[in-house]
């Protein structure tokens, strides 16, 4: 956490290009890779955290407020940050208002600094670590354990395809003067801002489903559905309609997307074992993210202004890649019946399935009233 806030504060102290020329852009794709790697460090990390101390048959609707976390937080910069863009004279927002929002971060060290002091390890680690099991080279041994489910994660992580679909590429499409669509700039910021708003509402739904039917039918079919529905947001930009293009990111991104979404944060570390499970799900994750991350210049070269078909070109390509994460979350171990200290072991023996529900039904019992949105 330190790390992603001291990172993203930085960005707003960067020279420009007159002032020191190439180094500019140096600096800044460093600083956005050191972002990055925080990110999902942060997020494996949280997700682990969570996912430890949540009790059994719940972990999936719990873990999830992971992510609903990050769409707020989302939702929060573009609060800071559309205001900013609307209200100020244009050049002095491209001269200095576009700072602002980088150095709020400052909030986000003193939080950390705060939750941190606070935080104790889980039970389940500080067991590892009385029994001496606790690695000394994590990495290594999160590799020699765990290397075929580290593959299906990076695999699965690929989903990142669909918030660049509908963020970075279909903005560029939709936005810029050389594909001719038109639309407008602030019209488009509100896509994000929207999906990010009803992925906060769907998320802790869908974790919870999670609990109910298990974690690999969701990501499947959230990751088939949000690649074939790319098609039918790319052609609803291609017709020039924003209502329907706002409509269709809506529903692959703030809905459909949301069963990948919801449920990576349960599924990724119970597909490991305590001992390794943050260091493999950090660095399966960040190297399937940072795939995705080269997607926009594939993008680009293959579908540049002025080519043809290029809602069927881009929607194929991620069409593709949902493809392939949906095979990976299908040869997965289903994990959401397996007790805590057995997960990540291949030969782990699930809850029987009605005792898993009795167990569950208890669970939500005893938590009263306020399980309303968990409840079977």
């Amino acid at each position: 956490m330190f790390l992603m806030g001291f990172s993203t504060m930085a960005v707003g102290l960067l020279p420009t290009y007159q002032q020191v020329g190439v180094l500019a852009p140096v600096l800044l794709v460093a600083l956005r890779l050191v972002q990055g790697f925080a990110v999902a460090g942060e997020i494996s990390g949280a997700s682990s955290m969570i996912l430890e101390h949540a009790p059994f048959g719940r972990r999936g609707f719990f873990a999830s407020f992971t992510l609903q976390g990050v769409q707020a937080g989302q939702i929060m910069a573009a609060a800071v940050f559309l205001p900013l863009a609307h209200f100020m004279n244009p050049a002095a927002f491209s001269a200095w208002g576009w700072r602002i929002p980088f150095l709020l971060s400052v909030l986000v060290i003193v939080a950390g600094y705060i939750i941190r002091r606070e935080v104790e390890e889980t039970p389940a680690f500080a067991e590892e670590g009385q029994r001496g099991e606790v690695p000394k080279a994590p990495i290594v041994q999160a590799f020699q354990l765990s290397g075929g489910d580290m593959l299906r994660v990076v695999c699965m992580a690929l989903m990142n395809v669909i918030p660049v679909v509908a963020t970075v590429f279909g903005a560029a499409y939709a936005v810029q003067p050389a594909y001719g669509i038109g639309f407008a700039k602030d019209v488009y910021l509100w896509i994000p801002v929207l999906g990010n708003i009803l992925a906060v509402i769907v998320i802790p739904f869908v974790g919870n489903l999670s609990d109910r039917i298990g974690r690999r039918p969701p990501v499947i079919v959230g990751a088939l559905g949000s690649g074939l529905l790319a098609f039918a947001y790319l052609y609803a930009i291609s017709i020039h309609s924003v209502p329907l293009a706002i409509l269709m990111s809506l529903l692959m991104w703030g809905v459909v997307y949301q069963g990948y979404n919801a449920v990576f944060p349960s599924f990724y570390p119970e597909l490991f074992q305590t001992r390794t499970r943050v260091s493999a799900m950090a660095i399966s994750q960040n190297v399937g993210t940072t795939i995705t991350a080269l997607l926009p210049a594939l993008f680009a070269s293959v579908a540049p202004p002025g080519s043809a078909n290029i809602p069927l070109t881009v929607g194929a390509i991620t069409l593709g890649v949902t493809v392939v994460a949906a095979i990976s979350a299908w040869s997965a171990r289903e994990t959401y019946r397996v007790q805590l200290n057995d997960l990540g072991h291949a030969g782990a023996v699930p809850v029987p399935k009605q005792e898993y529900d009795r167990m569950r039904a208890r669970t939500i019992e005893g938590a009263g009233p306020g399980a309303g949105l968990a409840r079977p």
